[in-house]
């Protein structure tokens, strides 16, 4: 998939709005916190947890999605630090945020995710948090987005196993109404994890 013209054109693809997991998982995240937002997109999760006086820092390939969450920190009147980067070989950080969150980023294949996920693990600092939501395995039977390609949906098992020895603060698989923007719109399944590296 073409993600630069996907995210083309003056419409926000996923909305403005938090995805309803971040609203409802941010209070874990302390303000003066430093959490990344893999694949941020448009900006919608990261200008959101910016306001609440996270410092944000986004990695995002796509010049088209860049130039719009740009332009929606400048609306909220927040700062977010975008980078310019694609996540296939990127050079992740060692234990260097508080919080790390990976909100649909399910365009990786199981090799390609489980390199995302080895890098998660890296760029957080012991104890930080990782916050985990997408699709689960059942989603192709909706059409309310995501790939539809089985092998890069999500369920617990595998989060789990992702992230072996770390402490599990949240974790839920269910089935909710979506709304956010045309890209994810309807009846969807869904995965929630959010885990705590461990101090040692």
């Amino acid at each position: 998939m073409d993600w630069n013209e996907r995210f083309a054109g003056t419409e926000y693809l996923y909305g403005k709005a938090p995805a309803d997991f971040v609203a409802r998982q941010a209070w874990r995240v302390a303000p003066g916190s430093r959490l990344l937002s893999v694949a941020e997109g448009e900006g919608r999760n990261g200008a959101y947890l910016a306001s609440l006086g996270i410092h944000v820092t986004a990695l995002e390939g796509a010049a088209n999605a860049r130039e719009k969450a740009e332009a929606l920190s400048r609306e909220r009147g927040v700062p977010l630090e975008i980078i310019a980067a694609e996540l296939r070989g990127y050079d992740w950080p060692e234990a260097e945020y508080d919080a790390v969150l990976a909100c649909f980023i399910q365009f990786a294949d199981p090799a390609f995710r489980a390199e995302i996920f080895d890098g998660i693990a890296r760029a957080l600092k012991p104890g930080g948090l990782v916050l985990i939501h997408g699709f689960a395995r059942r989603q192709p039977r909706y059409d309310s987005g995501g790939p539809g390609i089985v092998e890069q949906l999500y369920d617990l098992d595998l989060l789990r196993d992702a992230f072996p020895r770390w402490e599990i603060l949240h974790q839920a698989d269910y089935d909710a109404t979506i709304d956010e923007g045309p890209g994810h719109s309807g009846l969807a399944a869904l995965v929630d994890f959010v885990a705590r590296k461990p101090v040692r």
